[in-house]
């Protein structure tokens, strides 16, 4: 690990993308790694780009910006002014007494190593850097429900990944449920790819935009996008159904059909229960942000309009920990858009930090644009907020989390028998968020259960325990034990424990 590079980006989604260019342009030498083969993340995720078609960008949005972005990084990267490792992730990232960073990487696939060998490197595992960016996205939020265990029920951006990634649709008959706008991309992609629609099921009812007028109007374009998937649910013949949930999953060994129901402001069933047959059920309640490798460096957190966990960063996305700034979903929920700019806003940040020429106008420009598209996502989640009593739909058998087999029963004894109050001592006496996914999938669904039972609002004390890990991502031994050449594992997971307590 001999040369420390001016600024490392982890992440080539819509924001770490754009803090990449950015940062290249401004004169820092510049490292992006990011776990996929290429680039674009979940937002822009294609078919293999050597064997694209036209068809391929259709139910892509910003596609222009993307080809732009992806055309400028093949640029900067041939020039050598930026580093590009795809098929890499990052597991552990330290600061020595300097103050650089270092990060350790290992490979994302089994083919990942050649990837990363695209700029002429051998493969690495341990690279440095004196500024870091961290853009790592966010994934589905989910809400348990009976019956969501079976095969064929999957996270509504797991559905539109495969249709995107690798052309798949799922099923045959799905039904898209849970809350927000994300459902109308998903549904009308997967009618396209010829599925059979039964419904969307929209907990919340629409109007709430009504209530926060001046966000509704900070982002025009997304009324006229909104207005086109409204065309597109017609043309298919999808119907959308509003404050209505999914009670329950039924099939014998994977999905046959789902129980709807209609429900109050809170989310407590008040009509009949409805059978729809389907063979795919995608489920979304927004996104939760990926927060590992900010938390295990000390950032500190705050709760969004949406009760998210999030990093805290100034207007220039700076985070609390020096050097390290903090750009996209993982500063809050809202969309490509805002993740561009405020990577494009990092950038500048950095530059500036460092001293190279940043031009304070255009950074003027980028904060006012973010703070348009901030008070657009708090209006949107302001209008599709988690049903609050959830828990309700619960029956004792349900699985919360799915790696350990814990169904709601065990949390309630936990809490009920052995007094576990608050998220971290659920975790310990029952178990969720243990298993192989560490808590990124029950996670949110724990610390909601827990506050649930103990009669409050669920809080950071409830969020932050589940979504801090010692390691970001699952490693083999063997990147555990080369750590002994530097250090022991024990001590670099306890610094890794520290930083994310």
């Amino acid at each position: 690990m001999s040369h420390v590079h001016d600024v490392a980006v982890v992440g080539a989604g819509p924001a770490g993308l754009a803090a990449a260019v950015e940062a290249a342009e401004a004169g820092l030498g510049v490292l992006l790694i990011d776990t996929a083969g290429q680039p674009g993340g979940q937002y822009w995720r294609h078919y293999d780009r050597t064997h694209a078609r036209p068809e391929d960008r259709i139910g892509h949005h910003d596609w222009p910006v993307f080809t732009r972005l992806r055309t400028r990084l093949d640029e900067l990267a041939a020039e050598g002014r930026i580093r590009y490792l795809p098929g890499h992730q990052v597991w552990l990232i330290t600061r020595d007494a300097e103050g650089a960073f270092t990060l350790r990487v290992t490979a994302a696939t089994s083919t990942s190593a050649t990837a990363g060998r695209r700029s002429g490197d051998a493969d690495p595992t341990t690279l440095a850097a004196h500024a870091l960016i961290l853009c790592p996205g966010g994934y589905d939020r989910q809400l348990p429900v009976p019956g969501w265990d079976l095969p064929g029920v999957l996270t509504a951006g797991g559905a539109q990944a495969l249709l995107k990634g690798h052309r798949t649709p799922a099923g045959q008959r799905a039904v898209v449920a849970g809350t927000g706008p994300f459902l109308l991309p998903v549904a009308t992609g997967l009618a396209r790819a010829g599925v059979r629609v039964a419904a969307v099921i929209e907990a919340n009812a629409t109007v709430g935009w009504l209530r926060s007028p001046a966000g509704a109007v900070s982002a025009p374009g997304k009324g006229v996008e909104a207005l086109r998937y409204a065309a597109s649910m017609l043309r298919h013949r999808i119907p959308y159904r509003t404050r209505t949930v999914i009670r329950e999953v039924l099939g014998d060994g994977r999905v046959e059909a789902v129980r709807v129901a209609r429900v109050d402001g809170d989310g407590r069933p008040t009509g009949p229960d409805e059978e729809i047959a389907v063979d795919l059920v995608a489920l979304g309640w927004g996104f939760t942000p990926s927060l590992e490798l900010p938390l295990m460096l000390g950032a500190e957190t705050a709760q969004d309009t949406d009760g998210s966990l999030v990093v805290a960063v100034d207007d220039s996305q700076r985070s609390s920990v020096e050097g390290l700034y903090v750009a996209g979903e993982a500063t809050g929920v809202g969309g490509a858009t805002l993740a561009v700019q405020e990577g494009r806003l990092s950038a500048l940040a950095v530059a500036a930090d460092r001293g190279h020429p940043a031009d304070p106008a255009r950074a003027r420009r980028l904060r006012a644009a973010v703070r348009r598209a901030r008070r657009f996502a708090a209006a949107m989640h302001r209008t599709y907020p988690l049903p609050r009593a959830w828990p309700d739909w619960l029956t004792e058998t349900t699985l919360v989390c799915r790696c350990e087999e814990v169904p709601y029963a065990d949390l309630r004894r936990a809490h009920h028998d052995l007094g576990a109050e608050d998220a971290r001592t659920l975790k310990m006496l029952a178990r969720p968020g243990m298993g192989w996914c560490q808590g990124r999938v029950c996670g949110l669904a724990t610390a909601g259960i827990a506050a649930w039972l103990g009669g409050r609002e669920t809080g950071l004390d409830d969020l932050r325990p589940l979504a801090t890990r010692s390691l970001a991502v699952p490693v083999p031994l063997g990147e555990l034990a080369a750590l002994a050449e530097e250090t022991t594992p024990a001590e670099a997971l306890d610094e890794g424990g520290r930083n994310g307590d």
